[in-house]
C-alpha cells in the first residue's frame, strides 16, 4: 500500500516511560475506508499508539501521520479529522441521549441549531431516535455504547479510533456495536480498532496488525494470519476421556489433546478425505466420538502462536486506557 492509499502511517514509532519501552519501533499502515484491527496482549502498546495518533501523547521518535498530517507538528489539523471512542462510556447518565449529543455538539462549536440537527441525525442513524429523550441511565449497555459511538462522530470525522469498544458488553450489545461500525465504514469512515476479542477482529477488520512488546510482529487479512498457523484442522470430541490417547493415535502426527474438553485436534490436508477416513478408523477401533468437525484455524490460535514466539508478555510501560474521550477539540 502506498502512502497515497493510506490514511494512517506509522513508521518506527518509539515511546519510553523511564527505562520501559511502550513502543519499540512500531510500524502500522491503515488503508482509507477500512477497518484495521490492532491485536496484542495487555501492555503490548495498543493504547499507547492510539493516544499518540489522537495527539493525546507525544512519541519520542519515528514518523506518525493521520490523513496526511504529522501528529506532532500539525496536531490541530489531525484533531479536526478524528474521533475517539475509549473503553468506557463517557455520556452523562442523568441527561437524555439527545441532550448528550447536543452538549458535545456545542463543545465543538457547532452552534445550538446545528448541534440539534446533528443530534437528531445521529440518533436516527444509530437506531436511538425513539429513546432520545430518555435518561441514559435507563439505556441498555448496547444502547449506551451506540450513543457513545454517535458522540464520537459529532463532527463527522474522517478517522475514528475505537479502543476496545465492546468491553463489558453482552453478546447482543456487542452485535449492536458491530452493526454500527459496519455502517460507518460503509459511509467512508476509516476505523482503527484495538480489541482483545479475537472474534471481534475477525468479524470487523479488513486487515489486522498483531503487536507485542511495542512492535508489529505480523500483519495481514484475517485469513492470511490464520494461514500462519497451518491449514484446516479436524476436531474430535470424545465421549470417554480415557479414549483420548487411542483416538489421537488414529488422527496421526500433529494431533493435540485437551483432557478438560475431551478434545483432539489435528491438521489435515484433504478435508473430506480426512473426515471420512477418521470416522471409519474410529468406528473400526470401536472408539465413540461425541462430535467431529472440520474447521480453519481461529484468530485465537494465531494470537497465541504469534505472541508465544515473542514471549507474549507485552511491554510493562504501557500507558493506561483511553477512557471517556469523544475526540479532541481543535
Amino acid at each position: 500500500m502506498t502512502d497515497a492509499d493510506a490514511v494512517i502511517v506509522v513508521e518506527g514509532a518509539q515511546k519510553r516511560y523511564g527505562e520501559k519501552r511502550a513502543l519499540d519501533g512500531l510500524d502500522l499502515v491503515v488503508g482509507r475506508g477500512t477497518v484495521h484491527g490492532v491485536l496484542g496482549p495487555n501492555g503490548a502498546g495498543k493504547t499507547t499508539i492510539v493516544r499518540i495518533l489522537a495527539t493525546l501523547l507525544r512519541h519520542d521518535a519515528g514518523r506518525v501521520e493521520v490523513a496526511g498530517y504529522d501528529v506532532r507538528s500539525q496536531a490541530g489539523e489531525v484533531r479536526r479529522r478524528i474521533g475517539l471512542l475509549g473503553q468506557h462510556a463517557a455520556v452523562d447518565e442523568e441527561l437524555g441521549g439527545r441532550q448528550n449529543l447536543e452538549m458535545f455538539g456545542r463543545l465543538y462549536h457547532l452552534g445550538a441549531r446545528r448541534a440539534g440537527v446533528r443530534a437528531d441525525e445521529l440518533l436516527e442513524r444509530f437506531g436511538l431516535a425513539d429513546t432520545g429523550r430518555k435518561a441514559v441511565k435507563q439505556y441498555s449497555g448496547g444502547m449506551r455504547r451506540r450513543l457513545d459511538l454517535a458522540a464520537s462522530l459529532i463532527t463527522d470525522p474522517q478517522v475514528l479510533f475505537l479502543d476496545e469498544p465492546t468491553t463489558g458488553l453482552d453478546p447482543r450489545g456487542r452485535a449492536e456495536v458491530w452493526g454500527a461500525v459496519r455502517s460507518l465504514v460503509g459511509g467512508g469512515t476509516t476505523v482503527l480498532l484495538t480489541t482483545q476479542y479475537l472474534e471481534e477482529a475477525d468479524q470487523l477488520a479488513d486487515r489486522i496488525t498483531v503487536v507485542d512488546r511495542g512492535k508489529s510482529i505480523a500483519e495481514g487479512t484475517p485469513d492470511q494470519l490464520k494461514g500462519k498457523v497451518g491449514g484446516d484442522r479436524i476436531d474430535v470430541v470424545m465421549h470417554d476421556v480415557r479414549q483420548l490417547g487411542a483416538a489421537a493415535g488414529l488422527l496421526g502426527p500433529g494431533a493435540e489433546t485437551d483432557e478438560d474438553r475431551r478434545l483432539i485436534s489435528a491438521p489435515v490436508t484433504d478435508r473430506m478425505a480426512a473426515l471420512t477416513g477418521i470416522v471409519r478408523a474410529l468406528e473400526t477401533a470401536g472408539i465413540e466420538a461425541e462430535d467431529i468437525a472440520l474447521r480453519r484455524p481461529t484468530l485465537d490460535e494465531v494470537f497465541l502462536h504469534l505472541t508465544k514466539e515473542t514471549g507474549g508478555t507485552g511491554a510493562s510501560g504501557e500507558a493506561g486506557e483511553v477512557g471517556g474521550i469523544k475526540g479532541v477539540a481543535a
